[in-house]
Parts: C-alpha cells; structure tokens; sequence
C-alpha cells in the first residue's frame, strides 16, 4: 500500500514546455485511460494477494477513496485551465478588435480628410477643412491649424465649430513641414499613436496646402496672361508677354516664338535668352518647331535640336506647345533650358492652356491689325471724298473767279478788285478747314499718354488752333479699360471737330468726372442746332455722326446724349461704366 501514491502522478503524464492547452488536453485524453486501466489492473491483482478479506476491504477503500478524488480534481483543474485560456482569448480578441477599430476609423477620416484636402477650393478651405479633420481623426478636444501667410483655422470636438473652447489639459503641437504647424489639445495625455497619426496628418496638410497655393499660382498666372494679352495689340510684347510667363512657371530660361505668315510658313517672330532678345525676326522655323506643328501636342526636343532653336549656346533642352485654332496652325512656342533635365516635372497642362491662350491674342492682334488696316483704308477714301467734295472744289470755284478777274482787270477793275476778294476769302476759310483737318487727323498716344494728359493736350491744342477759349475740368477717379478710353477720346474729337466747323463758338468747356462711371461733357456758347434734323449727319474729320457715336456708347453699356437749341449754344455728355 505504501506504494500507491507514488502511482497517482502518472495520471498527469508530463508533455513537453511550451505546448498549447490544446495539445496537452488532447495527450491527457488518449493517455489516461488505458493507464488508469493498467494502475486498477496491477492494484485488484495486488490486493488479490492479500491473506484475508477484511485487508481487501480496507485495501480496495483505501484506493478508490484517493483515486476518485485525485482524478476529479485534475479533470476539473485542467476544465477550469481551458476556461481561463478561453477568457484570456476572448479578452485578447475584444482589445484586437478595438485597436482594429479605432485604427479603421481613424484611417478612413485620414482618408476623409484627404479627399476634402483635394476637393477645397482655395486656401482657407484647405486650412478650414484640415483642423476639423485633425480633431476627427485624432480624438482631440480641439484644434487649431496655422500656415504660412497668416491663415489660421479652429475646431471643437464635434468637428463643427470655429470658436476655441477651454483648451484641454494636454496639448500637442506638430510642426507643418513647408511652415505653420497644428496645435491639438487633449483631456488624457496622447498616445505614441496618436502623436505618429498627428505626424503623418500634418504631412498630409502640408501636402494639401502646397496643392492649393499651386492652384492658386496656375490660376494667377492664367489670370495675368489673360489680363496682359486681351487688349495687346502689339505682337512683340504680347508674345515677350506670354512667353515671360511661361518661362517663369516652368523656371526656363530662354523662350522663342514662331507664326504663320500668311503663305503658310513658320517665320520667327520673338526669342530671347540670357543674352537678350533675338535679332533673327523673320527666319524661318528650325526642324525642331516644324515638328512640335506637325504633331499638334507638347514635344521635347533633343541637345541638337534644342541648340538649332536657340544657337546662342548654353541651352540642352527645350519644350515645344503648338499654337493651333479651329482651322489652322498659328504658330510655335518653345522654352529652353541649360539644363537637361529641367522640364522633367513641367506642368504642361497648365503650360498648354497658356500657350492656348496666346493663341487668342495672336488671334486678336491680327484681328486687330487687319481692321486697323481696313480702317486706314476707308479714312483715305474718306479724305479723298472731302478733298474732292470740299477743298477741291473750292479751289476750282477759287481758280473760276480769277479767270474771271483777268478777263474783268482792264474792263471793270472794282468789280475785279471784289472777286479778288471774295477769292481770297474763300481761299483763306479752305486753309482753316484744311487746318482743322489736319488737326483732327492727328495721330494721338494714348497708350503713351494716358487718357487724362491726352485730353489736357488736346484741349489745349484745339483752343491755340481754333482761336477759342477753352476750359478743361476733371474730377474723381477715372479707371477705363482701354478701348472705352479710346471711345472716349474719340467722341471728345468728334465733338470739338463740329464745335470748330459749325458752332462759331468762343468758348467750349470740357468736364471729365469719374464715380460710379466716368462721364464726359463737351458744352459750347455757339450758334445751337436742332439735333432732330441732323442726327444722321456725318462729320468731316472723324467720320462720326451723332448716330454712330450713340450706338458706340450705348455698345459699351453707356449711354449718350446732345442737348442744343438755335442760338443757345450745344451740350453732349457720354457715359460709360468704369472698368
């Protein structure tokens, strides 16, 4: 009997360190069994050897009254084992499942964040949307963003509000990388995690903000080509234009432009590098920009290439964008480079949508030029009508009456003396009209002078010609765009052109007043009209009548009137809507 509790151990045989409960429930499983079956086989057999029953008795008490127990007490010890392992698993499980959430939540407001970065319009969008995506995905209590140029922007915990609450106890301030940096505020001290998101957060606001100061640059700089370009008229500094600001957002630094002539050949019309502007006018197109023509889409060119086009040397790439409209090629524009990878990263988009817009002023300046040229055509059949209908005339009645006078010299002479006179008077009115024509065909430098020192010398000028007083007012801001500025001067020479034909006026007052919009008011103290019986009537010098110049002012969304009775002197007042 001394024996038997050595055997009860056995009934927990060892497995080897570092086996899963699993594994060892199982050994115990198949082990136990037949070694229980062996350990009662070897006792009966034992106690069966015993010399009296009364010891059987005692022996086989004594035997199961400790197995029984030993074997429920580790058949309960390894259940209650299994179902800590199993709490412990369970446990495990839910905190890995709430780092699972929290992680999935947070990503998806990084990622909400984001798209939000991307969809912003401008910059205070961006700083706007950036704080209340910070809170979200951070958890704190409120935050506060700041970048460069003095944008700042605030939000609570809801992700809603602009207005900063009590600041939470704890507080974290990251660094924006570019500039500024975002301020989080939290009631328990942050986390290693939540510091790393606040990282990565404030490179993702860095990334959006230099996204939106891009947008904003591209969309400057489309604003100035188009402001610079819309009323150019010369096609040197429109193309000098658009080709400096091509070559500032792409960091070029030479530029070339090539055009179409009207045979259809690309000709050289503007270049520039580090050397200055290009003297070559007129040459025709290198290989290089034929090529960007025929394939209609940006191309880069070679170091060979990019050498033919700017021989001055020093440049060994270039980047060449087509100039092309509905019907044909208008010409090429090409940006160079010393070096060879300097247009790897070129926002050619935005560099396409530039060249696209020079387009349209090439397009407008030969517009321009063309009508100009049409415009000059019909001013000298215009000249040639008042010549012949005028001063031609005049002279040929002037010659008549001295053939006259020759015949009357010896016949009649105070008679002859009367024609003489009446030639010379006629002769003398034609040099004043002849005068006055020359006067209001004078070519006038708006553009040189600006509107207001135009109109003081023109005023100035008609008075010392025309022998009449003249007063000049001016007042408030004037701000015109510059082909209201020209309608304005011309409606002023209009004017004094028929104040100085058929007024016979000794004063005339011009008033130049700039508010809400800028109006122009030219009044004589001479003989009057009747405006219904010569509205239509059109003027020697300008070619303009009361008629045209009205439907030029209302044109422009202004409006225009002339006020005059017989005897009572003339008003004409124009007003147009400041730029």
């Amino acid at each position: 009997m001394t024996d038997l509790p050595a055997t009860l151990p056995a009934a927990s045989p060892p497995a080897p360190p570092g086996w899963p409960l699993s594994r060892r429930v199982q050994l115990v499983r198949n082990v136990l069994p037949p070694l229980i079956v062996l350990v009662v086989a070897v006792v009966e057999y034992a106690i069966a050897q015993l010399p009296s029953p009364r010891s059987e008795v005692w022996a086989h008490l004594l035997f199961y009254g400790l197995l029984g127990p030993a074997v429920t007490f580790f058949s309960v010890e390894w259940i209650a084992e299994g179902t800590r392992a199993r709490e412990r698993a369970e446990h495990e499980l839910r905190g890995t499942y709430a780092q699972l959430s929290t992680s999935h939540a947070r990503l998806r407001a990084v990622q909400e964040l984001m798209r939000d970065l991307t969809d912003a319009p401008d910059m205070g969008a961006v700083v706007e949307v950036a704080a209340r995506g910070a809170v979200r995905a951070t958890g704190a209590q409120h935050a506060t963003l700041t970048v460069p140029g003095g944008l700042s922007a605030s939000a609570v915990g809801d992700g809603t509000g602009h207005a900063a609450p009590a600041a939470g106890r704890y507080g974290l301030r990251v660094p924006i990388p570019g500039g500024g940096a975002l301020a989080l505020h939290f009631d328990t001290p942050p986390t290693p995690e939540t510091e790393a998101l606040a990282q990565a957060l404030a490179a993702e606001v860095a990334t959006g903000v230099e996204a939106a100061r891009q947008r904003t640059l591209d969309l400057m700089t489309v604003y100035s080509v188009d402001q610079s370009i819309r009323a150019e008229r010369n096609m040197r500094r429109l193309l000098a234009r658009v080709t400096h600001n091509m070559a500032a957002r792409a960091g070029a630094g030479a530029r070339a432009a090539y055009l179409s002539d009207q045979d259809g050949v690309l000709r050289l019309e503007y270049a520039q590098d580090a050397g200055g502007e290009s003297s070559s006018r007129g040459t025709l197109a290198p290989p290089f920009a034929l090529r960007v023509a025929q394939a209609g889409t940006p191309l880069v060119a070679s170091a060979d290439e990019a050498a033919e086009v700017f021989p001055g040397g020093g440049i060994c790439t270039a980047l060449g964008f087509p100039m092309r409209d509905e019907e044909e090629l208008v010409g090429v524009l090409v940006l160079g480079d010393a070096r060879p990878d300097a247009f790897e990263n070129a926002r050619l988009p935005l560099l396409a949508l530039l060249a696209a817009q020079a387009t349209l002023g090439v397009r407008n300046a030969r517009a321009y030029l063309y009508s100009e040229e049409l415009a000059i055509s019909d001013e000298r059949a215009r000249i040639a009508r008042e010549i012949h209908d005028g001063v031609a005339q005049s002279l040929a009645f002037a010659a008549l009456k001295l053939d006259v006078v020759t015949r009357q010299l010896h016949s009649d002479p105070e008679k002859a003396e009367a024609e003489v006179r009446a030639a010379t008077a006629l002769l003398r009115e034609q040099i004043r009209e002849v005068r006055r024509s020359i006067f209001a065909l004078r070519p006038i430098d708006l553009e040189r002078y600006g509107l207001l020192e135009t109109v003081r010398r023109y005023v100035e000028d008609f008075g010392e010609q025309n022998g009449v007083r003249t007063v000049l007012n001016v007042s408030g801001d004037i701000h015109l765009a510059p082909g209201d500025e020209a309608m304005v001067f011309r409606i002023l020479q209009e004017s004094l052109n028929n104040v100085a034909k058929h007024a016979r006026a000794r004063e005339v007052t011009v008033t130049l007043h700039g508010g809400a919009r800028v109006t122009l008011r030219v009044q004589d103290d001479g003989a009057g009209f009747d405006p219904a019986q010569i509205s239509g009537r059109v003027s020697s010098a300008g070619g303009l009548g009361l008629m045209q110049m009205r439907e030029r002012v209302e044109s422009r969304g202004g409006r225009y009137r002339v006020l005059s009775e017989p005897r009572h002197g003339t008003l004409v007042e124009a007003e147009v809507p400041q730029a």
